[in-house]
C-alpha cells in the first residue's frame, strides 16, 4: 500500500510541475526556456481536479491534504497569470505610445 501512496503523490507532483511550467513559473527542462501556455495549464488543472474526483473516498488524509494543497497553489497561480495583460498587448501599446 505504501508504494501505491507514493505513486499517487508522484502522479500529482508530475501534474503540479507541468502546470507550473505551463504557467511560466518554472523553466522547461527540455527547451531550457520559460514558456507560458495557459491552455495547457488549464488542462493540467482539470486533470488534477478529475483525479481528485475519481479517487474520492479512496485517499488517506495525507493524500487529500497533498492534492488539495497542489490544487490551491496551481489555481491561485493560474488566476494570477490569467489576470495579467497579454505580453503582446503590452508590446503593441508601447509601440502605439511611441508613434503618438
Amino acid at each position: 500500500m505504501e508504494k501505491v501512496n507514493e505513486l499517487f503523490k508522484s502522479l500529482v507532483y508530475s501534474f503540479h510541475m507541468q502546470t507550473m511550467m505551463s504557467l511560466g513559473k518554472l523553466k522547461n527542462p527540455i527547451s531550457d526556456k520559460i514558456e507560458k501556455d495557459l491552455t495547457a495549464a488549464e488542462m493540467s488543472i482539470d486533470m488534477l481536479e478529475m483525479l481528485k474526483t475519481k479517487t474520492s473516498g479512496n485517499l488517506d488524509e495525507s493524500e487529500i491534504r497533498f492534492i488539495d494543497a497542489v490544487l490551491t497553489e496551481v489555481r491561485m497561480n493560474y488566476a494570477n497569470e490569467k489576470s495579467k495583460p497579454d505580453q503582446q498587448e503590452i508590446s503593441e501599446n508601447k509601440s502605439e505610445e511611441k508613434t503618438s
